[in-house]
């Protein structure tokens, strides 16, 4: 079966979204930090993927990376159109119960990638949380795998900055 029969096929389409759904959703509410965004664009990245079928080369990387990438564009786009985004730090102050020093520290990591420009917080996401390789972040990102390593190190730096500063302000352990 060609890959864009696999597409037209109900049954092999379903095996791949509940595959690659998870994923595709949780790169979304990371980068967009609002559940409903994320359920939106995770559903455009799954239409046009049925839409054009050819345009996913599995020479070129794996899947999900193609679609991470596909889900980037649409949230740079609706950044672009829709600037009344819920940033991050405010979409996840409703967090599961936990230690008070835990979800202090928790908070103030979230808040801290949050604080992040999307190209650095984008690779923090893939690569940190999402457990991408480098090459397969550079795919979704469509940048170099020296850019993704040079943006991660960036990013870290920023954390660790202000993630000190926090605990500093705080007087104790984040």
């Amino acid at each position: 079966m060609t890959w864009s029969e696999t597409i037209r096929d109900r049954e092999s389409f379903t095996a791949l979204y509940r595959t690659h759904h998870p994923v595709v959703f949780r790169f979304a509410l990371s980068m967009a930090g609002d559940r409903a965004v994320a359920a939106d664009v995770t559903q455009d990245v799954f239409v046009w993927l049925i839409r054009h079928p050819d345009s996913f080369d599995p020479a070129r990387g794996e899947l999900s990376s193609f679609l991470i990438g596909v889900a980037r564009k649409f949230l740079l786009r609706r950044w672009q159109n829709d600037r009344r985004l819920v940033p991050l730090d405010e979409s996840t102050r409703q967090v599961t119960e936990r230690p008070d020093d835990e979800q202090n520290g928790v908070e103030a990591l979230r808040a801290a990638i949050a604080a992040l420009p999307p190209r650095y917080r984008e690779v923090v996401v893939l690569f940190d949380l999402e457990g991408l390789t480098y090459e397969e972040v550079a795919a979704a990102v469509g940048c170099a795998t020296g850019t993704v390593r040079s943006r991660l190190h960036r990013a870290r730096q920023f954390l660790a900055r202000k993630l000190e500063s926090k605990k500093e302000n705080l007087g104790c352990a984040v």
